[in-house]
């Protein structure tokens, strides 16, 4: 038989994520656009919207150890981290790059499709959490019970692809009060609602949402890494 491997000399290995990219740029969306931002992009995603604009996160990346990324993220200097995809909380160990990158000292949001449960995710991120509307081919997988769990640290987001989008986005903020929960974001979809359409539709129903607009993507268009 052979002798036990004494437990002091036995390693684990370290978690790690797959990571499509890491870039310093600005936030273009949410509450905090305009900030210098790192942006820490997960490799995967189990939802296909029509109108996606990373799917060149769907595939590839590479295998990063959670301790390099928290490094690579606290060279960049500022204070704003968003954790996003793809889908990240595919990845079960963004969790604890969540975690990590709290602890780290830094101000943390994360971009999520609201397929995927956000119980776990750490108090202190800011979770910024789609609801997929009809035109976005994906609205069978949003998970309603994710709402209750939201606070007023977290946000919503709405992409609207056409004006029965809106309808039905403004019936659900109204029906499940959404704006008493958290800000609740409306965004045209690119090529299919203009900005100023919606942004009449919104001012003529005094919705209680905020619009915005891609703001890198206004600055530098879908050039990946900005």
């Amino acid at each position: 038989m052979n002798a036990a491997v004494p437990s002091e000399i036995i390693q684990s290995p370290l978690p790690r994520l797959k990571i499509t990219e890491i870039f310093l740029s600005l936030q273009g969306e949410a509450d905090t656009a305009g900030w210098p931002t790192v942006f820490v992009r997960l490799t995967g995603c189990p939802l296909r919207c029509q109108y996606c604009d990373t799917a060149y996160a769907f595939h590839g990346g590479e295998w990063w150890d959670i301790d390099d990324i928290v490094k690579h993220v606290l060279d960049q200097g500022v204070r704003h981290v968003c954790v996003t995809g793809g889908e990240p909380l595919a990845q079960k160990r963004c969790l604890v790059l969540l975690r990590r990158l709290c602890d780290a000292g830094l101000d943390v949001s994360l971009e999520t499709s609201g397929a995927l449960d956000v119980a776990e995710v750490d108090p202190r991120v800011s979770r910024v959490v789609d609801i997929k509307t009809p035109g976005s081919a994906e609205e069978h997988r949003n998970r309603w019970e994710n709402l209750p769990l939201l606070t007023a640290r977290d946000q919503i987001k709405f992409v609207l692809c056409s004006r029965a989008d809106y309808e039905w986005a403004r019936e659900i903020v109204r029906e499940r009060g959404l704006d008493r929960v958290c800000t609740v974001w409306f965004s045209p979809s690119k090529s299919e609602v203009t900005p100023r359409e919606l942004a009449d539709w919104i001012v003529a129903d005094r919705l209680p949402v905020r619009f915005q607009m891609q703001l890198h993507k206004l600055l530098w268009n879908d050039e990946p890494g900005r």
